[in-house]
């Protein structure tokens, strides 16, 4: 299994085409409401989890035509849809997870979801938060390629640990080397790439990476 497409159910005017992953996702898990979004775009998906509290019986009774296997569960519960979602995709041992619909709303939840990187990282897994104006991965220390996206074009650096240690940009507008941040700095906010790649490595601590672009892209 390589890749797995989860979808929230995030303000609809965030999400990016969905049709344009479908060559990059070879299974889709619907979380709540998401799983209405994918079968409203006729697109199948193997799981629909979670309380389905955000749909209504008609919207419920296309997610049954679409969703191999539904699963649904009390409102009240210890994990979020997103996180049951998130198992079942664990279940599947892909190489990538996609999350889609998981930003935007309330803010608890979206910082909560951004803190499930860790867990897919952590297995080994890539992951990445998508959505029509950001790109959300995490990484541990190593060095990186990067490659230019004219849909993301801005590059930051944020710390996920207290400190981030030993950071070398190259190939970057704003370059650096064996640079430290910590909570708080603005030091690898907003950077580009020069041409069509770069790299960025570091020694200690986690990162996340922030692609993005100045306004949501209708």
């Amino acid at each position: 299994m390589k890749s797995v497409g989860i979808v929230g159910n995030g303000p609809d005017n965030l999400l990016p085409d969905l049709h344009l992953f479908k060559d990059k996702v070879d299974v889709w898990i619907g979380a709540d409401r998401g799983a209405f979004i994918l079968a409203e775009l006729n697109i199948p998906l193997k799981f629909a989890v979670g309380d389905f509290d955000s749909i209504n019986a008609n919207e419920k009774s296309l997610i049954k035509k679409y969703a191999s296997h539904i699963e649904e569960y009390p409102s009240e519960k210890d994990e979020t849809d997103i996180e049951i979602a998130l198992n079942r995709a664990f279940e599947l041992e892909p190489e990538n997870i996609y999350l889609f619909g998981i930003t935007g709303g309330r803010l608890d939840h979206e910082l909560v979801n951004i803190q499930l990187l860790y867990l897919i990282k952590s297995r080994g897994i890539k992951g990445m938060i998508v959505d029509k104006s950001n790109w959300i991965e995490m990484a541990f220390p190593g060095s990186y390629t990067m490659e230019q996206d004219e849909t993301y074009p801005y590059i930051s650096f944020l710390p996920f640990t207290k400190e981030a240690e030993g950071i070398n940009l190259t190939g970057f507008y704003y370059p650096l080397e064996k640079a430290d941040i910590s909570w708080g700095s603005t030091l690898c906010i907003s950077n580009k790439l020069l041409s069509k790649n770069g790299t960025f490595s570091f020694e200690k601590g986690i990162l996340l990476l922030v692609k993005s672009c100045d306004t949501i892209q209708t």
